[in-house]
């Protein structure tokens, strides 16, 4: 047998091997996330918020966490997204093949593996210096900084595979620059698009460490971006932390509800870019 066939065949084996790996580890987290939340699961922990002694394995729910992480995610996602997307144009149209783009580049490559815990704490001295407290708006500020890398550099890479003759074409019509990038490009990407702002919003609503000490955490629901908002991963950790197995088993039911939400607007954004696709030319 040649030698290139055993290469080949080597290879294969370690991409089976590979798969295999990632589906057993994402097969095994769900089920010991299901068998030892989905018992505990009850509708009165998605409707209330803790009562008094809730940690200690008496009534309430966690309510104020999954609005709380729904509020933090979903407006850190927003404010990202206003930033993220600009850049990526910019990078694509008005820094393309210069050496400050791929400046740009290389500082969100390497924001991107910041720890989240020092996002946290460069957003909790920000917040010192504007007179804030650990609050809603503390927490989404440091969330954003936490998905901006993530999302913009996303938005990069799902431009770039805009095929280069749709703006020429534009160009040759006499299209600005500006006029291609809103009306042909990012309509030409929205499926990539969508997907970067899904991967940052995982991120972000699953992150503990950035909103430690920026959204603090609350029994209460918020009522204005000023006051102390809670989250999922800091639920699931204090009712890890306790010595009850009652409050740790409710610590699973929150973890399936956290994955719950991430795969249901997995399956939205997919469904929606399935849709969008239509006007994709390849």
């Amino acid at each position: 047998m040649k030698w290139s066939k055993v290469e080949e065949k080597i290879f294969v084996a370690i991409m089976i091997c590979s798969t295999v790996v990632v589906l057993s580890s994402l097969a095994l987290i769900l089920g010991t996330v299901i068998w030892r939340g989905l018992p505990a699961l009850n509708l009165a922990m998605l409707i209330q918020t803790p009562k008094g002694g809730y940690y200690l394995g008496k009534e309430g729910g966690i309510l104020n966490a999954i609005l709380g992480s729904l509020f933090l995610a979903g407006g850190a996602t927003a404010l990202a997204l206003a930033i993220s997307l600009p850049i990526a144009l910019y990078l694509h149209f008005y820094a393309e093949r210069s050496w400050h783009g791929e400046v740009v580049r290389l500082a969100l490559d390497v924001l991107w593996g910041i720890p989240s815990i020092v996002y946290g704490a460069f957003a909790f001295t920000l917040m010192l210096w504007l007179g804030l407290r650990a609050s809603l708006l503390g927490g989404i500020i440091a969330l954003s900084l936490l998905e901006l890398p993530i999302m913009t550099r996303g938005m990069d890479e799902a431009i770039n595979m805009v095929h280069p003759l749709l703006k020429e074409a534009s160009y040759s019509l006499g299209a600005t620059r500006l006029e291609t990038a809103l009306k042909i490009v990012v309509r030409q990407s929205i499926p990539g698009l969508l997907t970067a702002v899904l991967l940052a919003f995982g991120r972000g609503i699953g992150d503990a460490a950035s909103v430690l000490f920026t959204a603090g955490f609350t029994d209460h629901l918020p009522t204005s971006l000023f006051e102390p908002a809670a989250s999922l991963p800091l639920a699931i950790f204090f009712q890890l932390s306790t010595p009850f197995p009652a409050v740790q088993d409710r610590a699973y039911a929150s973890a399936l509800v956290l994955t719950g939400i991430v795969l249901t607007l997995s399956l939205i954004s997919r469904r929606l870019a399935g849709r969008l696709t239509e006007h994709v030319i390849r």
